[in-house]
């Protein structure tokens, strides 16, 4: 079990920003992965030492169910749909202060469309896109088909597609992305050079 005290060790801070994604919430996120955290080291022996690959699964499976159970319990008089701004994990020192604001912007946008929809909706793309599991991960961390899965992805990302705002971010994004190609581009004078 040293694989579970290893990630239970350096996989806070990704279960914690997971938990975030889901509840929208820091301080509820907290208390959910501490009792997540606590739920798998006290049933860390019904997973044994040869299934390396699903443990990853399994202890996200503890973090959602977690969440899933905080969220129908706990939070349903509160509004759980308006996430915090708590954005400074995004920050890349790489980029311009115009490439980050922008890069903000999209994610800031990004995470308020993420909390518009429904919870089964929502945990599936936050595990896939932020958590970067597989399908047949994703189907084992929340206990359903991999086609579930897959048609929760789409539904996810077709709802999202149809946010005005997310649409116009990415028309935006697209048309720099083209105009910086295209400047890339040599003219055809400079090709007869």
């Amino acid at each position: 079990m040293a694989e579970l005290a290893d990630w239970i060790r350096e996989g806070y801070a990704p279960a914690f920003k997971t938990a975030c994604l889901i509840l929208g919430n820091s301080s509820d996120a907290e208390e959910a992965v501490q009792e997540a955290f606590l739920r798998a080291w006290r049933f860390r022996d019904s997973i044994s030492d040869n299934q390396g690959n699903a443990i990853r699964p399994w202890l996200y499976r503890v973090v959602v169910n977690t969440c899933v159970s905080k969220l129908r319990k706990e939070i349903p008089h509160r509004d759980r749909r308006a996430p915090e701004a708590s954005l400074e994990h995004l920050s890349d020192p790489k980029l311009s202060p115009d490439q980050e604001g922008d890069r903000l912007e999209l994610a800031t946008e990004m995470l308020k469309s993420l909390s518009s929809l429904p919870d089964h909706l929502r945990i599936t793309l936050v595990l896939r896109y932020y958590v970067g599991l597989s399908e047949r991960e994703i189907a084992m961390a929340i206990k359903k088909r991999p086609g579930t899965v897959k048609s929760r992805l789409h539904e996810g990302r077709r709802l999202l597609s149809e946010i005005p705002a997310l649409q116009l971010l990415a028309s935006e994004w697209l048309a720099v992305k083209a105009s910086a190609r295209t400047s890339q581009l040599p003219s055809i004078e400079e090709e007869m050079n």
